[in-house]
């Protein structure tokens, strides 16, 4: 996929600085990308498919490889399954809230999985209620990728 794209764009002398990278430079382009997420899975849970394209998108470019609830069961039975490093959550969720999935991921679970929520909701309480039961991150919709990124780099570096 990428190095085939990249292929096409790139001259002759490039591909040999690509496979051999200068072992004191910073990687940089589709490389890079691949080298930040190391392989590490996340999954997101979210009922909005465009959010959670966008989100998907962003975190397979760097690397992530990215697992896809879209309800809070499905989320709870496949953070239980396939262990993921990170879960994204959306709060407000057919099935089961991301409170609930929340809740249940920090009794069932010795060792507390990395836990990042979003959510439109503007209020104050649900995010006292979310940083009491040990939630990683809190982001607000609409955010920018660039801060969702962010904070996936950080808790996962």
């Amino acid at each position: 996929m990428p190095p085939q794209k990249r292929a096409k764009k790139v001259t002759k002398s490039q591909p040999q600085a690509d496979e051999a990278p200068n072992a004191g430079a910073a990687p940089t382009g589709v490389k890079a990308g691949v080298q930040a997420g190391g392989g590490k899975r996340v999954l997101l849970v979210d009922d909005d498919i465009e959010i959670m394209e966008s989100m998907r998108t962003v975190l397979e470019s760097k690397g992530y490889e990215i697992l896809v609830a879209r309800d809070g069961n499905q989320g709870l039975v496949m953070a239980e399954s396939e262990n993921p490093d990170l879960v994204v959550l959306d709060m407000m969720m057919p099935k089961r809230s991301g409170f609930l999935v929340l809740e249940r991921l920090r009794r069932s679970r010795s060792v507390p999985m990395r836990v990042i929520m979003i959510t439109a909701n503007e209020g104050s309480r649900h995010k006292a209620y979310a940083e009491m039961l040990g939630v990683d991150d809190y982001i607000r919709k609409p955010f920018a990728m660039d801060r969702l990124l962010e904070s996936v780099q950080r808790l996962l570096s």
